[in-house]
């Protein structure tokens, strides 16, 4: 039994790290502020004794002892980043040095959960871990952008000062159940308009593509890099190498959902990303992960769970 922190453990992701540790058998101690996580995504693990919730904000230091930290405390959707740019900011570089200054000082490995944002609009396609990147330093994504970035660039130079035991992984767009119903992200936008009925809206053509993975594939990958060899420190990109476009996953929920919806195009969101799809080589190789669920599989279970709510 290890005991392990996850930080933004109430959260979309985080939630399902939680389950999946507990079950593995260990004792796990949530940490959230709840501006996007939410009690409910937990509730489920709140008998098992080996779990504990925490209300803290990682922006402030935190002070425990633990074997394993993972570092999902941070808005991810666009809605909620955009909200307080500069609280997001500072969610990502002061909570990773904290973070990273909790790591160094027991001695504990910790997993930074960066982004494919960290790419920006990439002008290579697809994305290997040895792209930089071309982001807008100052637009409105820039952040959460540069504020993963950044947190990555700590982690590295902890781990080079320091000689922290760190493991970074970048995580491409991932769905599944209990995403925020209001999160402003594409699934579970289009789910949602879909179920009710209401037109399902596209920023720009349509054409920008995206790559999906299904949250149980994201989480097992997660968890093998953290307990992969010392010397494996990342970046790995995370996620689904199968490539598509808005508009063919708008009319595949169209279809999985039997709704009467119609698709309108609205002008196109500012610094959106045109391509985006990882190269796994790494994952592969090193993890010996791929994911197994597929985008119809997905989005039929991530379908019925926001019909249950």
């Amino acid at each position: 039994m290890k005991k392990i922190l996850v930080t933004g453990g109430a959260g979309f992701l985080g939630s399902h790290l939680c389950e999946r540790l507990l079950n593995d058998g260990n004792e796990v101690i949530c940490l959230d502020n709840y501006f996007t996580g939410n009690k409910r995504n937990i509730l489920h693990l709140m008998g098992n004794p080996y779990f504990e919730v925490i209300r803290h904000d990682v922006t402030a230091p935190f002070f425990i002892e633990v074997d394993q930290i993972y570092n999902l405390a941070c808005p991810a959707s666009p809605v909620h980043y955009q909200y307080n740019p500069i609280k997001t900011v500072k969610t990502s570089v002061m909570g990773a040095i904290n973070m990273l200054g909790l790591a160094k000082r027991i001695h504990a490995r910790i997993l930074q959960a960066s982004t494919s944002e960290v790419y920006g609009d990439p002008d290579v396609h697809p994305q290997p871990e040895s792209y930089w990147g071309n982001v807008n330093p100052i637009g409105i994504r820039s952040c959460y952008d540069e504020g993963k970035r950044c947190a990555e660039t700590l982690f590295f130079d902890y781990h080079r000062q320091n000689n922290v035991d760190i493991k970074v992984v970048r995580i491409f767009n991932t769905y599944g159940p209990r995403m925020h119903p209001n999160d402003g992200r594409v699934v579970s936008n289009f789910i949602i308009q879909a179920l009710n009925g209401e037109d399902i809206t596209i920023y720009g053509n349509g054409e920008q593509t995206r790559s999906f993975c299904y949250c149980t594939d994201l989480i097992e990958a997660l968890v093998r890099m953290m307990n992969s060899d010392k010397g494996i420190t990342g970046p790995i990109n995370i996620g689904n190498p199968n490539e598509f476009t808005i508009n063919q996953l708008a009319h595949l929920i169209i279809e999985l959902t039997g709704s009467s919806s119609k698709i309108i195009h609205l002008p196109a969101a500012e610094d959106d990303p045109h391509q985006r799809q990882p190269i796994i080589n790494q994952a592969k190789e090193v993890l010996r992960w791929e994911p197994t669920v597929q985008l119809r599989e997905g989005l039929e279970k991530t379908i019925a769970y926001f019909k249950s709510i």
